[in-house]
């Protein structure tokens, strides 16, 4: 089976040469490795990558038992079916064009209530056209809602611009760059949608694809939420082959310029000497030099253990946002199906369900009483979704069920080893993998009594591969607040330490992906998308569709997550 990267277990450290190592990035999620792609790229850097799991990607990797396989974080991308998006063209750059795309077709989301199924149709005409034959009386709040989500996405791109300036001048450009964005985001989803309409069930509909960003109505920004939904309403795609392709595609790129992806090297410190960083302590003990650091560790990781605690202390560094708690904890139930796809009649669309048009009553109700109705169940088919799916696994689906968890509720078994937490964690992983299945029945009853293997992936899964403290999913919380917070950025008070992925920018593909952009031209003062975009060979567009027809070779991980 093959791993993505290479075993630092296996094969050490490779020989940095003369020149030694012009950076050093500590995961290899999708803002580090496109901080790493775009330094090796654009400015001839050798990068060094350091992935504390057993194989590379971050929340893009699959995991695998035998005859199934499953991804963990990418369920849909927007923006990437069609060539001329700039996120299409970013990933079209950075895996030369070898990364293929597959359309979830008209519909990519449907938001179910109740037992009312409301589809999300692709493209914003016919997005506004369906909504308005739902909602008849709402028309005019839907044409609002829709010119408002338009105003916030047109109003980000400064914003984010802002973040890779060199703080000095940030903040001399700050106010005029971020002003228009924070008026946007200072506002909650719950206030803005209270302005536009009085209708529960239009509100709830259409802000049934919360679970992207993590939080309901009355906590989330309003710019993430018209982030989001500006990112899909042209509709979603998945990868060819899987979403571990993303990392197999790019890391060619990062070892053409002599650097190297090294997994099961876990980074135990970043060495700062005189306030500059100079290289990071791996578990092991062993050290490795480098002229910079790039963490994608996130920002309760790096400041709250990377960094070490009197430096931290002297810059007034800090793992948490004032009013941007760790974003919420998931589950996530496997199952796999001796079937394929088209025989269970499954589809593309994810499924989203809720069990009635109050999202914040109901998550509030549901951590107050684990007992009560699950929030939110989210439904993903990526064998449905893939079209190379059946040459990897003939006769086989793949079906993932996802649900709110409270950390709290399985920090008890903190620390505790991988099937060794006992019989009351076994039990209460099995009440949740059971009402997780009960809902997979409800919306797809044509599986029912077909399931071939089930597993669930809890909190602790996330806090082991990941890192993060709380087993989020999505880093800082995507509060207004969050929003508001100028540190969030690459530059960081200490020389040659920067930030990267999702907590500089925002929760998603594109969110991480942008994350590493901005780094990239943080560090090099070029504007990286220009060159990104200047680089890209004409005949970039014809790989990407050739890749997205051939079958695309598995990288497969037996040995998933713990749970």
């Amino acid at each position: 089976m093959t791993r993505i990267g290479t075993s630092y277990k296996q094969h050490g450290l490779p020989d940095p040469g003369p020149r030694g190592w012009d950076a050093i990035v500590i995961g290899s999620g999708l803002g580090g490795l496109t901080a790493a792609a775009m330094l090796a790229r654009h400015a001839g850097q050798r990068v060094l990558v350091l992935e504390r799991h057993y194989t590379a990607g971050g929340f893009t990797h699959t995991f695998h038992r035998p005859g199934y396989e499953w991804d963990v974080g990418v369920h849909y991308v927007g923006d990437v079916h069609r060539e001329g998006t700039l996120l299409r063209r970013a990933f079209d750059h950075l895996s030369d064009g070898q990364l293929g795309w597959a359309s979830l077709g008209d519909v990519y989301d449907t938001i179910i209530v109740g037992d009312d199924r409301y589809p999300f149709v692709a493209g914003r005409e016919r997005f506004r056209q369906t909504m308005h034959e739902r909602f008849p009386n709402e028309r005019d709040a839907i044409d609002r809602y829709l010119q408002l989500i338009r105003e916030t996405v047109h109003a980000s791109k400064k914003f984010f611009l802002e973040k890779a300036l060199p703080p000095m001048l940030g903040a001399v450009a700050g106010p005029i760059l971020r002003g228009p964005a924070m008026r946007h985001a200072r506002k909650t989803v719950r206030e803005v949608m209270a302005t536009l309409t009085g209708d529960r069930r239009l509100t709830a509909v259409l802000t049934g694809q919360y679970g992207d960003y993590g939080l309901p109505p009355a906590q989330a920004s309003w710019f993430m939420h018209a982030m989001l939904v500006g990112h899909y309403l042209g509709g979603g795609a998945y990868p060819v082959g899987g979403s571990a392709r993303i990392a197999q595609t790019m890391l060619p790129g990062i070892e053409a310029a002599g650097g190297a992806v090294i997994t099961s090297a876990e980074v135990a410190e970043i060495i700062v000497e005189r306030d500059r960083a100079v290289g990071v302590r791996l578990a092991s003990g062993e050290e490795v030099r480098a002229a910079r650091v790039i963490s994608d560790a996130g920002l309760a990781l790096t400041f709250g253990k990377l960094v070490p605690r009197e430096v931290a202390a002297r810059h007034d560094l800090k793992p948490t946002v004032a009013g941007a708690p760790p974003s919420f904890a998931h589950v996530s139930l496997y199952a796999g199906f001796r079937h394929d796809a088209a025989a269970l009649g499954l589809e593309r669309s994810n499924l989203w369900v809720y069990p009635d048009d109050d999202h914040d009553r109901s998550v509030a109700r549901f951590l107050a009483d684990p007992a009560a109705p699950l929030p939110v169940a989210y439904l993903s088919f990526p064998s449905a979704k893939d079209p190379d799916f059946a040459n990897r696994f003939p006769g086989r689906a793949t079906v993932e069920v996802i649900g709110v968890a409270p950390y709290a509720a399985f920090a008890p078994w903190a620390g505790t080893p991988w099937k060794k937490r006992g019989a009351d964690y076994e039990a209460l992983k099995a009440s949740l993998r059971d009402r997780l299945l009960a809902e997979l029945y409800r919306q797809c009853p044509e599986v029912e009594g077909k399931v071939d293997h089930a597993e669930l992936s809890t909190p602790l899964t996330t806090q082991h591969f990941a890192g993060h403290p709380s087993g989020e999913i999505y880093g800082l919380a995507h509060t207004p607040e969050r929003f508001a917070a100028r540190h969030l950025r690459p530059h960081t008070p200490i020389a040659n330490l920067f930030l990267t992925g999702a907590d500089i920018c925002t929760a998603g593909v594109g969110g991480a992906l942008m994350g590493g952009v901005l780094t990239a031209t943080a560090i090099t003062r070029k504007n990286m998308i220009t060159a990104m975009l200047r680089e890209r060979g004409a005949g970039r567009g014809a790989a990407a569709s050739t890749a997205a027809r051939a079958p695309a070779s598995a990288a497969t991980v037996v040995a998933p997550p713990p749970s």
